[in-house]
């Protein structure tokens, strides 16, 4: 069973050593994002001042220096992004070793992805990233974790951009035999209509039935689906709905679906960004 690494001995494994190798770095990073950022605000405050002098137009004058400050922004980060990254590489690299897994910091998605895709447990979209891949066994069965992050193009008037459907956690976790049919648990009311909860549903071809909960106090926060009621039922019993509702509360997420499919349960949560482990400040390290 994993367990929560031990900070200090992650800290004395030699983590402690290589940071204290990068301190200058960070310093010396943080420094030169610094001064791009002040001096890129001044730019563009200003840029603005000088706009609306000449024109005695506020909405341009506002317009140019907000995009001079926002690129200096963007630039201050590309300067510390590549530091971070490595850092946060490193760290998450030992936190990985401590818990018998292993750490990417680009994912590198499997069958799960178009599976989660195929039943809905992922939105479509137009743009996606995938990071911070955890990967390895939980005892025998292998086990993968990366945050995904989809991006659909929206309309408004005139303007065309880039918005946000899903960021979030997908877990896959393998088990040692076959499923003979699809089971899907949904957070209650996802197919709600005019008359009520659907009686059906038709996944990736495949028609899944309203499955009775074993324990109705879970069907305030659940709807099980299931093309095999009576394996349905013996999977989705009330022992495992209390993880899924404490996986919830641990990730801090929403709106989690879980699938068993094949020899795979897949879980899907909505989450804020996670796993960011580096900053520039050593203080914040431990």
């Amino acid at each position: 069973m994993i367990e929560r690494p031990n900070v200090s001995a992650l800290m004395d494994s030699g983590l402690a050593d290589w940071l204290a190798g990068q301190q200058q770095l960070r310093t010396d990073t943080a420094a030169r994002s610094g001064r791009v950022s002040w001096i890129s605000a001044a730019i563009g405050v200003v840029a603005g001042l000088l706009v609306m002098g000449a024109s005695g137009h506020v909405q341009i004058a506002f317009g140019v220096g907000a995009a001079i400050i926002a690129g200096g922004q963007l630039w201050a980060f590309s300067i510390r992004r590549p530091v971070i990254a490595a850092i946060k590489q490193e760290m998450n690299t030992r936190i990985a070793q401590a818990i018998g897994c292993s750490f990417f910091n680009a994912a590198m998605p499997g069958p799960e992805l178009q599976i989660a895709l195929d039943h809905d447990l992922l939105p479509s979209h137009d743009k996606q990233e995938l990071e911070d891949h955890w990967q390895g066994e939980i005892g025998t069965m292998p086990f993968s974790l990366y945050e995904v992050h989809l991006e659909e193009w929206r309309q408004s008037g005139k303007n065309r951009h880039l918005e946000t459907v899903f960021r979030g956690a997908l877990v896959s976790i393998g088990f040692a035999r076959r499923f003979h049919g699809v089971t899907l648990i949904e957070r209650q009311g996802t197919h709600m209509t005019f008359f009520g909860l659907r009686d059906t549903i038709t996944k990736n071809g495949v028609e899944l039935g309203r499955i009775k909960m074993v324990d109705p106090r879970f069907e305030d926060d659940f709807t099980c689906w299931g093309s095999d009621p009576v394996e349905a039922r013996y999977l989705v019993h009330p022992a495992y709905c209390e993880r899924l509702l404490e996986l919830e509360r641990d990730f801090f997420g929403e709106q989690l679906c879980a699938l068993f499919h094949g020899r795979d349960l897949l879980v899907t949560i909505r989450t804020e960004d996670l796993f960011e482990s580096a900053t520039l400040d050593p203080a914040k390290d431990r």
